[in-house]
């Protein structure tokens, strides 16, 4: 008989890296957005990231075949969409693992190349997009957009969250991430409002994917995770910008919940993570209703 895994065996972060900002949802003018691939790239470099993801619809964006010369690091991407077998709609961001691919291919023959080549797949604002839970447990996705700002500006359809909260009752290792979608749309309200923060040894692919991979990351449209551990066997501790609510997120009605009033700021919180709990996952909010979001804090036992 297999011993058990304690939770801090299993606890999924490790800090002790560098944090690097990234934004892995975007398109440009090679499909739907306004700025052509240096323009884009350099309006995140201008505002301070370190990474982003090309990821155009039905286009592939492939760094070693792309000929150009940009100002900021890329992962290789592209955004699928269309129906599965079972009639139901997706969009689909496929990060890495992505060659061959071409627009003319239908959803889910595109989505098994992504997936025979170890694309880290990613199910794309599933409010704004009608998706079910169900359609999201279908096809194995690695993770689920928590938040979309190009959703949640124009149409009040950027959460994931109930989505995300749902799936982890049945898949706990699936992983939640922040995203702009941005198309650079002139005229359209302001289109940075989501990000990751990757924790990982050096900015390069290689480091950055296998931590995306891990899940040692977070998401955020605000305030930041300085730090996330365990201690004691199963307190979990963060260290924070200023934030007025802190919530250990479980499955079901399951949760705990720290906040400060008046207006006063916390800038560390910790909270037990029940044994009996599936999974568990951190989320921070600031004084302007600004949130940020960790990952499961448990890798699957399995």
């Amino acid at each position: 008989m297999n011993a058990p895994v304690s939770m801090e065996e299993r606890f999924r972060y490790d800090c002790r890296g560098k944090w690097f900002k990234g934004n892995i949802h975007m398109h440009t003018s090679r499909s739907d957005g306004r700025l052509n691939l240096v323009e884009a790239s350099t309006f995140y470099t201008k505002r301070g990231y370190d990474f982003i993801s090309i990821t155009d619809h039905r286009v592939p964006f492939i760094g070693a075949e792309s000929g150009e010369h940009l100002p900021i690091m890329i992962l290789d991407g592209i955004e699928l969409d269309g129906k599965d077998d079972h009639g139901s709609f997706y969009h689909v961001v496929c990060i890495d693992g992505i060659d061959g691919i071409s627009g003319d291919m239908a959803l889910m023959e595109a989505l098994e190349k992504a997936r025979a080549q170890g694309s880290f797949l990613i199910w794309a604002h599933p409010h704004a997009s009608g998706n079910t839970v169900a359609d999201g447990l279908r096809h194995g996705f690695h993770a689920v957009e928590v938040y979309n700002h190009s959703s949640e500006m124009p149409i009040g359809k950027g959460s994931g969250a109930f989505h995300w909260d749902s799936a982890l009752e049945q898949q706990p290792d699936m992983l939640g991430l922040s995203t702009d979608d941005n198309h650079f749309f002139e005229g359209f309200p302001p289109q940075v409002g989501g990000w990751i923060m990757v924790n990982a040894p050096e900015l390069s692919p290689e480091a950055i994917m296998t931590s995306i991979r891990k899940g040692n990351f977070y998401s955020s449209c605000g305030p930041d995770f300085k730090s996330i551990y365990i201690e004691k066997g199963n307190r979990v501790v963060a260290e924070t910008s200023p934030v007025v609510h802190a919530r250990l997120i479980g499955p079901a009605m399951a949760g705990k919940w720290k906040a400060e009033v008046n207006e006063r700021n916390m800038t560390d919180t910790h909270f037990r993570i029940p044994d009996d709990w599936p999974f568990a996952r951190l989320e921070i909010e600031d004084a302007s209703g600004k949130k940020a979001w960790s990952n499961p804090l448990l890798k699957s036992k399995g």
